[in-house]
């Protein structure tokens, strides 16, 4: 997927994806597919050491997915784990509410609307925490190893300042 926590959870041993569901599923749903990690590269609108500040682990290594123009960012922690997953999703808008909503299903996750015009869900697992939220055609979604929401919130807000959406 070409969303921010690239919209949607991807499924890698160690991810920060609470709630990941299979690449498999996705595809049924009319979905883009879930971004996959790819080159190892600087993410284009998050640095890392705003993700390591705002997720509180150092960040190792970056990968960023094959989406164009706005390839999901996943950033690793020392042992080699995915700790934070950005995904940026950016075409129609019932598309883009739809990875929202997939990420953070409106029935099980608290409502979000930060920033401003902004609308989707956040939501706490065992796994960490995901922030969604769509605005028009455009979705940002961050998944983070971490259980406090607002470390994804933080990232997401960052992305969306830096992309100007």
């Amino acid at each position: 997927m070409v969303l921010l926590a690239g919209c949607g959870a991807t499924t890698v041993t160690g991810t920060a994806t609470p709630s990941s569901p299979s690449a498999a599923s996705t595809a049924g749903t009319g979905l883009p597919p879930e971004p996959q990690p790819g080159a190892t590269a600087d993410c284009p609108y998050l640095d890392s050491e705003f993700v390591a500040d705002s997720n509180g682990q150092h960040v190792s290594k970056v990968r960023v997915s094959a989406d164009q123009p706005h390839p999901a960012c996943f950033f690793y922690r020392p042992d080699g784990k995915v700790q934070l997953t950005v995904r940026v999703y950016v075409g129609d808008a019932k598309t883009a509410t739809a990875l929202v909503n997939q990420a953070a299903p409106v029935d099980s996750s608290n409502p979000a609307s930060d920033p401003s015009g902004w609308k989707g869900g956040y939501l706490s697992t065992d796994d960490g925490a995901v922030y969604a939220v769509a605005k028009g055609p455009a979705a940002v979604i961050a998944t983070t190893n971490q259980k406090q929401s607002v470390k994804a919130r933080t990232v997401v807000k960052k992305a969306i300042a830096a992309l100007k959406l």
